[in-house]
């Protein structure tokens, strides 16, 4: 049994004891269930209820004052859940967590956000963070006893940037990526991790997972953060970064 969290590629050392934490409490569920679905959600949970992260209830503001939340959780046994431009909700990786069962594998703005209701959840004012954030997204990866690889991640996005914009993190390939051998999530610059198909890159790049993580943040320029963090069936687990970012690994 395995779990990797990340508080963010580019975010400050300081907030270590919230990835802990997420990782601890991640950790404790994958324990007494070994459901590694349930201990990626919880973990990264505990980073959206933490103010000091660019997720949940700590996200940034966009250009027009607003909170707007991306969010995607996948499994090793094909399903996959994504939720873009959601609005109002403290836990936007519940939201994407619904769509693994469900036909749509994704979802964004106005039907995100009705499909959320219909669900049960109740829309709760974000107020969000107006700190000027370096530090995007929180993510987690989860293995369980059985094998089973799950990869859960949730954002904020970036301060400033317009309305309806989507980083990598809601996206199948860039920002997360997951199967029988292998889950990663990505933090950082969104659009740079877009435009390189990151995760799936590494994925594919070296059954090595520390040589595939190193070579896949080398795409990426030196000023550009940008951090992977990762399972695979080979027993590695690891991240990797160009900048700081905090992230705790627990093995047994």
């Amino acid at each position: 049994m395995k779990i990797i969290c990340h508080g963010g590629a580019g975010h400050t050392p300081k907030v270590q004891d919230g990835v802990d934490k997420a990782a601890e409490k991640g950790w404790s569920v994958l324990k007494e269930t070994d459901n590694a679905l349930e201990a990626a959600i919880t973990a990264v949970i505990i980073m959206e209820d933490d103010f000091r992260f660019n997720a949940g209830t700590g996200s940034c503001l966009r250009e027009d004052g607003s909170v707007q939340n991306d969010s995607s959780v996948a499994t090793s046994d094909g399903r996959m859940g994504a939720i873009a431009n959601l609005r109002n909700f403290k836990n936007p990786v519940l939201i994407a967590k619904e769509l693994l069962d469900e036909f749509p594998v994704m979802l964004a703005g106005k039907g995100a956000i009705e499909f959320a209701l219909k669900k049960g959840y109740k829309q709760t004012k974000v107020k969000g963070s107006e700190k000027g954030w370096t530090g995007d997204t929180v993510g987690a990866v989860v293995q369980s006893s059985k094998g089973d690889i799950v990869v859960a991640s949730s954002t904020g996005g970036v301060r400033g940037r317009p309305v309806g914009r989507v980083g990598d993190t809601p996206l199948w390939g860039s920002g997360f990526y997951c199967d029988e051998k292998i889950g990663i999530v990505a933090t950082g610059v969104g659009e740079a991790i877009t435009e390189q198909l990151l995760c799936y890159r590494v994925a594919q790049h070296s059954e090595n997972l520390e040589e595939a993580m190193e070579w896949g943040v080398r795409l990426l320029p030196k000023d550009t953060g940008v951090g992977v963090i990762g399972i695979n069936n080979n027993g590695q687990i690891c991240g990797s970064s160009n900048t700081s970012m905090p992230f705790s690994i627990i093995e047994r």
